[in-house]
């Protein structure tokens, strides 16, 4: 198939578009695409995405409610949507509804589920010379870093340390 911009190339990237029930389909080649591709960027970037994202399955009700802003940064939902940047750490709770919804979008879930450090539990756990109350902090510290609870894993590891110093 030759490519439908340039007509000289064989299309090697095919988009399919459909627009209220008619279809569209454009065949392009390399070269052309990757020239699409960075006239597509200039005009949609990623705040452009993720604003797109954080649109979907809004009513027209939802928008003209009231405007969210950050009670530290003075930040607006609506100015978060046009940079795609948040301004401190403020804005994760002041606009936490929205967030979770555009995060279970991009990355289908909006809970972290990542690993664990294994090099770290493992060390720990071959590590069985330590006297009675050490003993006791290191499974403490391991059941914390299972649990996710790393301010506590925090405390435990400087315990351990002040001990073993």
């Amino acid at each position: 198939m030759i490519c439908n911009v340039c007509g000289k190339k064989k299309a090697t990237v095919h988009l399919t578009e459909i627009i209220d029930g008619k279809m569209t389909e454009l065949h392009i080649c390399e070269q052309c695409a990757k020239e699409k591709s960075v006239h597509m960027e200039q005009q949609f970037g990623l705040a452009d995405l993720l604003a797109g994202l954080s649109d979907l399955g809004k009513s027209q009700k939802d928008t003209q409610e009231k405007v969210l802003t950050c009670s530290q940064c003075g930040l607006t939902y609506e100015d978060f949507r046009k940079f795609g940047r948040l301004g401190c750490g403020g804005c994760y709770p002041a606009f936490e509804p929205q967030l979770s919804i555009l995060l279970k979008k991009i990355h289908g879930s909006n809970k972290h589920l990542g690993k664990k450090p294994k090099r770290l539990v493992q060390k720990v756990m071959m590590d069985v010379k330590a006297p009675g109350d050490l003993q006791e902090l290191k499974k403490q510290l391991l059941q914390a870093i299972e649990k996710e609870d790393f301010e506590k894993a925090a405390d435990l590891r400087d315990k351990i340390r002040m001990l073993e110093s």
